[in-house]
């Protein structure tokens, strides 16, 4: 099989473009570089770049049906070091009065659970884990005994 060369982009629906480039801005240092403009001209999509995702772009396309439909659910999970950065982040949100979770023991790692404007649900993850096994609690991941199988989620 042919190799992939990591994630080129993650796209998130949004209800109103501008709203979500500002907050994206405010709270990951998000930077639009390409515009979308429909066939009437109107941009209805950005994509650009976040500190600390290296050349992974995130795009923001308005479609209020999918922006609806997201809620609450977690397409992507943000990776952060390690607990402190956790804290760091938790302090970050405060910050800017963003309502968030508290630091959690997830199934591997430290987690921060937050929403943005649409009410799409972000995860901070880290990747150092905390070593408490977790995997007979009802929701929590567990390791697949299987060749090449991934460390855990």
């Amino acid at each position: 099989m042919p190799e992939l060369a990591g994630i080129h982009h993650v796209k998130i629906p949004v209800t109103e473009l501008p709203r979500a480039v500002e907050w994206y801005g405010r709270v990951f240092g998000f930077k639009p570089v390409i515009e979308f403009p429909d066939a009437d001209g109107t941009v209805r999509g950005v994509a650009g770049e976040m500190p600390g995702l290296g050349t992974t772009l995130v795009g923001f396309r308005e479609n209020a049906e999918a922006a609806r439909g997201c809620q609450g659910f977690d397409p992507v999970g943000f990776a952060l070091q390690d607990r402190e950065d956790v804290v760091a982040w938790a302090a970050h949100l405060d910050a800017l009065e963003i309502p968030h979770s508290p630091v959690i023991e997830a199934s591997i790692g430290w987690l921060l659970v937050f929403n943005d404007p649409d009410g799409l649900e972000l995860h901070l993850y880290t990747w150092a884990a905390h070593g408490v096994d977790h995997s007979s609690r009802p929701g929590y991941g567990r390791l697949i005994s299987s060749p090449g199988a991934p460390p855990g989620l």
